[in-house]
């Protein structure tokens, strides 16, 4: 049994059988040596080797004897267990046959990376890439590669962006024009061209500015439109006649004020009238009234075709003409905007 030190075999015994020829005293004969011994390893290669044995002949012509001998033992060449000519003291992969370059080690796919350091050792490939191939030659190995076969970009994964939008030709809708990811990497359209966006815009077929989400702005605000309606139920006029009451130009003039402000604003001016007296003669007056009003404003400078009056008669009441309070509310004008929507 081998006796082991520090991973080396220190008492290594063994037991020989052999023969020789003995010559003595001038006879000679054929003899069977039969023996033990030991080695004793200093180094890995240098040994004290001890044997003792018995020699017997076969015809007596040489007396059986017995011989022993201590000496050096010395180790030429080497163990190669996985037979690759690599010895096992210096194979680094001593059970697998490899290369001379590495050691001993193998090279499976003969790409000049040792199998150990090859992050791919059944594809050759390159050292740089620890022996992992490049199709395309973008430097990112096919393993990690999104778009193998397409040069890219590291940040990309290795997949081409040609707009530079962030979004990868693979999954981008407009490969060739920037574009949000939102989008599928496609410009947003601007479909009736007023700057905003069809995303954002309300009014995607009719211009207008961002303020008003894409859409028009009404020529006049709800707040003018409101002050309008207000100062119109302030129109009275003497009864029966289409001559203002005292106070009433005042309001007008406020009127004429907010028309100004709005230039765009084009406005209907309607006449209603109570229920006393017949319908066409109130229809008549209701005419007459609204017209008195619409020449007011023409002759503070309103332009007219900003103008129209219309007059209604009885024929749609505000409030209930059986009471005096209810009559006094019919007999009125209205102002409307007729261009805001």
């Amino acid at each position: 049994m081998d006796i082991w030190v520090f991973n080396k075999i220190w008492f290594d015994p063994f037991v020989y059988l052999g023969g020789t020829y003995t010559s003595a005293d001038g006879k000679g004969e054929g003899m069977l040596n039969v023996g033990l011994g030991f080695n004793t390893w200093l180094k890995e290669n240098v040994g004290i080797t001890f044997q003792t044995g018995t020699k017997k002949g076969f015809s007596g012509d040489v007396a059986e004897h017995f011989q022993s001998s201590l000496g050096l033992t010395f180790k030429f060449g080497g163990k190669d267990t996985d037979g690759d000519g690599v010895y096992d003291k210096d194979d680094s992969c001593p059970d697998v046959a490899g290369l001379a370059a590495f050691n001993g080690c193998p090279d499976a796919d003969g790409d000049g990376v040792q199998d150990s350091k090859d992050s791919c050792p059944n594809v050759a490939g390159l050292a740089a890439l620890n022996g992992c191939p490049d199709a395309d030659g973008d430097g990112i190995a096919d393993k990690d590669d999104m778009c193998p076969n397409e040069k890219g970009s590291s940040a990309n994964r290795g997949c081409p962006d040609s707009d530079g939008d962030g979004v990868v030709n693979k999954d981008d809708k407009c490969p060739n024009v920037a574009g949000p990811a939102a989008n599928g990497g496609c410009p947003w359209p601007d479909t009736d061209g007023d700057g905003v966006l069809d995303k954002d815009d309300n009014c995607v077929n009719e211009a207008g500015p961002a303020s008003n989400n894409g859409c028009p702005e009404p020529v006049i605000s709800d707040a003018a439109v409101q002050t309008i309606n207000m100062g119109a139920k302030s129109i009275l006029f003497n009864t029966g006649k289409t001559s203002f009451k005292p106070g009433v130009t005042k309001k007008l003039d406020e009127i004429v004020a907010i028309m100004n402000q709005f230039p765009k604003a084009t406005f209907t001016v309607e006449g209603h009238t109570d229920s006393t007296g017949g319908a066409a003669v109130n229809l008549r007056i209701s005419e007459k009234r609204a017209m008195a009003v619409r020449d007011y404003f023409v002759k503070k400078g309103i332009a007219t075709d900003r103008l129209e009056a219309k007059g209604y008669g009885e024929g749609s009441p505000a409030a209930d003409n059986k009471t005096r309070a209810g009559r006094a509310e019919n007999r009125r004008v209205e102002i409307k905007v007729a261009n805001n929507d």
